[in-house]
């Protein structure tokens, strides 16, 4: 049998029709259901007419966590199950229901807290810098208070997050081919959003974690686990903390896995993971059209 991972993207994979075809599906009108009521607003509603919203941290993270879960559900439900999950920052939530760490209404009630700490946690910015010098990037950082790498993507792209003229300042200084600011409300995976996430923390303690099924890979320590307590802590500073993907693409092979599977909109992660482990196969499942007929 091939060693499989599943990967779950996060936020800025989202796109206007993601899930719109799982209507079709009763399991997936089921969880839509679910989801209206827990949330208070319809998943689809938004996924299918305001692309506006669907950008908004608020309901971005909702959204992905209802479509990416019920794709995976629907996978399992063929008979297709992960040897190994990860999930890049709000995917982690995906990999971890995912893993049975925790029951999939506790799951989504986690991610609509989160995204509403997140969302009101204005201040600082964030921005992508793509082939650059990492040697000449970790020097700048150091030398500048108040920023941070908040995403460690692949060798040849990161997500930088702090106050806006400290990371304006490493934009600068750091000889790159690209240099984006993201359209983020605030400097998200930094110690700036400290105050959401201790917020978060208490809710967090509210939920009970089960030890899961299969190792997850998390974004602050990619070393697979399946301890529950130890996932709790991890996830608890996954806010503030790095995302670590670079590591992970270079751990998933480490751990004997020869395909990986990304679930949800987009083909970010499967992009990134092959510049960091180009020989795994990968393969893409952005809507009920790509799971596998049994």
């Amino acid at each position: 049998m091939t060693k499989t991972a599943w990967v779950f993207p996060g936020q800025g994979s989202q796109a206007l029709g993601m899930g719109i075809d799982l209507l079709d599906v009763p399991a997936a009108k089921d969880k839509f259901a679910q989801a209206e009521a827990i949330l208070g607003w319809s998943v689809t509603e938004i996924c299918q007419t305001q692309e506006e919203k669907l950008s908004q941290t608020l309901y971005t993270q909702p959204s992905l966590y209802v479509v990416e879960s019920i794709l995976a559900d629907l996978l399992r439900e063929r008979g297709h199950q992960p040897d190994l999950v990860a999930g890049h920052s709000l995917g982690e939530y995906v990999a971890l229901y995912i893993a049975g760490v925790f029951e999939w209404s506790a799951g989504l009630y986690l991610v609509k807290r989160r995204a509403e700490l997140m969302d009101s946690a204005s201040g600082g910015m964030m921005a992508a810098l793509m082939n650059f010098d990492r040697g000449q990037l970790e020097k700048v950082i150091a030398e500048t208070p108040d920023v941070v790498v908040a995403n460690d993507n692949s060798p040849a792209q990161v997500v930088i997050s702090g106050t806006a003229d400290a990371v304006q300042t490493v934009m600068s200084q750091v000889k790159a081919k690209r240099a984006i600011p993201l359209k983020v409300s605030g400097a998200f995976h930094s110690h700036l959003v400290a105050a959401a996430a201790a917020e978060f923390q208490d809710i967090l303690q509210s939920v009970e974690f089960e030890p899961a099924v299969v190792p997850v890979l998390s974004n602050i320590e990619p070393i697979p686990s399946i301890d529950a307590e130890i996932l709790k802590q991890r996830l608890n500073k996954q806010m503030t903390g790095s995302v670590r993907w670079r590591e992970i693409s270079l751990q998933l092979p480490a751990n004997g896995i020869q395909q990986v599977i990304e679930i949800g909109p987009g083909k970010v992660l499967t992009g990134l993971i092959k510049r960091s482990s180009p020989d795994l196969i990968l393969k893409n499942i952005n809507s009920a059209a790509d799971l596998p007929v049994c």
